[in-house]
């Protein structure tokens, strides 16, 4: 079996979407979140094709090689679901398992409740399933509980996050992702608050060349390279459509995500640490009667597919031989059957 990644562009839902993929057999989507790439999986892409799966990790709308339109409305839950049930079709197949992280798990789970007849299975990191609110949209709600230096309304006005994060791409990223990570510098652990006036990343060192082990200079060149061509405008649109999405989503109002799901997370994320994320991660099995996991990796933090490959990779295997098994007419005749050995 081919297991070595490759890279193409294909037309999906009237854009291009650039995509690396292996293997062959079933097909298992990656969705990357924000601010990241397809090269966010990297750790995972030979894992799943050695497994007999065919994985496919696109740079979704608005990263990397993938189309980036300008138009804040052109970034709606309803596109990006639309990216990937329109990806699945141009690659020629009619079900999928979709795996995503951060605000790829928003799509992840969004994928699995509005098209549970394509996708069949879920997998979500970092961010549980978050059930629309039936009276009032998610700006409006953290107003009301006296959130608002929340870092949504700061990534909403536009400009200001784009200059902040262009200014210097490279030293972003790092304080960034460092910062992130379960194993931050005592004290540094980037926080969800934006002061008045201030930017994100305020009160963060650059950590420069003091990196830690699962992360390189490398990669920071990876994304850096696709961040200084594309610009950051695309990532901020996804959260400039928030109270929107609410708007579109309101015929899903109690719907709830029937595929088998599995949820990973890290105890140093602070996605799943704070407030929010803890109510919704409390509350998923309600709204994900098929949830067969809360895997809560010790010290792990935002960045998980990356800080901690080897649990996360075990953690989707398990998942996807049992409810979306490689070579299903074989499960149960071979114990290797899950593992494309049989």
């Amino acid at each position: 079996m081919n297991q070595a990644v490759t890279r193409r562009d294909i037309a999906a839902n009237g854009i291009t979407l650039h995509i690396a993929e292996a293997g062959s057999g079933p097909l298992v989507l990656l969705c990357h979140g924000w601010p990241e790439l397809a090269y966010s999986w990297r750790h995972q892409m030979a894992p799943l094709a050695q497994a007999g799966y065919h994985v496919v990790a696109p740079d979704m709308r608005g990263y990397g090689g993938s189309s980036a339109p300008q138009a804040i409305e052109d970034y709606a839950i309803t596109d990006l679901v639309g990216d990937m049930v329109a990806l699945v079709a141009a690659l020629g197949e009619t079900r999928a398992a979709v795996v995503g992280h951060d605000w790829g798990a928003m799509v992840a789970w969004s994928c699995a409740l509005m098209r549970p007849d394509l996708f069949h299975a879920v997998a979500a990191l970092s961010v549980p399933f978050r059930p629309r609110h039936p009276g009032t949209p998610p700006l409006a709600l953290l107003r009301a509980d006296g959130r608002e230096s929340f870092y949504w309304f700061y990534f909403n006005r536009e400009g200001a996050p784009e200059a902040e994060f262009e200014r210097d791409i490279p030293s972003a990223l790092r304080r960034l992702l460092v910062h992130s990570a379960g194993d931050a510098p005592d004290g540094g652990a980037l926080g969800l608050m934006v002061a008045p006036g201030g930017g994100f990343l305020d009160g963060r060192e650059d950590p420069g060349e003091r990196l830690p082990a699962w992360l390189s200079a490398a990669d920071i060149e990876v994304y850096a390279r696709a961040f200084r061509k594309s610009g950051f405008r695309g990532g901020f649109n996804w959260y400039r459509n928030l109270d929107r999405n609410w708007v579109l989503t309101a015929p899903l109002q109690g719907a709830k995500v029937r595929p088998p799901a599995l949820f990973i997370a890290g105890t140093r994320d602070g996605v799943v640490a704070s407030k929010m994320g803890r109510k919704h991660l409390e509350q998923m099995d309600e709204h994900v009667p098929q949830l067969r996991a809360k895997l809560l990796i010790d010290g792990g933090g935002h960045w998980i597919q990356q800080e901690r490959p080897a649990e996360v990779n075990d953690a989707l295997l398990r998942f996807l031989q049992q409810e979306y098994p490689a070579v299903s007419d074989v499960i149960g005749s071979c114990p290797d059957a899950g593992a494309g050995r049989c």
